[in-house]
């Protein structure tokens, strides 16, 4: 006999929550396996269950996406005309939250990168944050966002790999830090603003 659609499989509800844990686990355990029938069995429930709380895989990946992201916009939005110092610190500190969150969850930035519906919540916010900071530093403001929020996901995404070695995982966070200051310098008041 075969259970009701959108029925749980063993007779009791899952909240969004645990979803979203579920999700996020499964997604870093196994990127390549991740799927909403993947989850639905990890929970025990039919997919159905999963497309009322969450909607579509973008919709997961969205819902993902704000929880693993969100602490990322922890500082305010720049009052217009902020001093280039405190935009600059305020790109730093962006970036390297940002950086933080990719290498906490890669799985998850490659996700997206392949959904291009779950481009949107707070990983647009994060980009437009980012473009805002930028346009009041230099007039190349498009392309040096898109080299660091590049540098941010190539550097982050690598974290995985020293994930067992404490001392290498260390030494390429503060490498990605020394790159994102050299960089900012060449667009801070005095650098050369090109990224040429």
């Amino acid at each position: 006999m075969t259970r009701p659609r959108g029925r749980p499989a063993r007779g009791e509800g899952v909240t969004r929550e645990e979803i979203l844990s579920a999700a996020l686990a499964l997604l870093d355990e196994d990127g390549a396996g991740f799927g909403m029938r993947a989850l639905a069995a990890r929970l025990g429930v039919t997919p159905m269950s999963l497309y009322h709380h969450v909607g579509d895989r973008a919709g997961l990946l969205l819902a993902l996406s704000e929880r693993v992201y969100a602490a990322v916009l922890d500082d305010p939005v720049p009052a217009h005309g902020a001093a280039p110092a405190d935009g600059m610190a305020q790109i730093r500190a962006l970036l390297t939250r940002y950086h933080e969150a990719v290498g906490r969850h890669p799985q998850l930035t490659l996700a997206i990168f392949c959904e291009p519906a779950a481009f949107a919540g707070t990983a647009r916010l994060i980009t437009e944050r980012l473009t805002l900071l930028l346009s009041a530093l230099t007039p190349d403001y498009p392309l040096w966002r898109d080299i660091l929020v590049d540098h941010a996901h190539g550097s982050g995404l690598a974290l995985c790999a020293a994930r067992g070695d404490r001392m290498q995982f260390e030494a390429m966070r503060g490498q990605y830090r020394l790159a994102l200051d050299s960089m900012l310098a060449r667009i801070a008041p005095g650098g050369n603003g090109s990224a040429s």
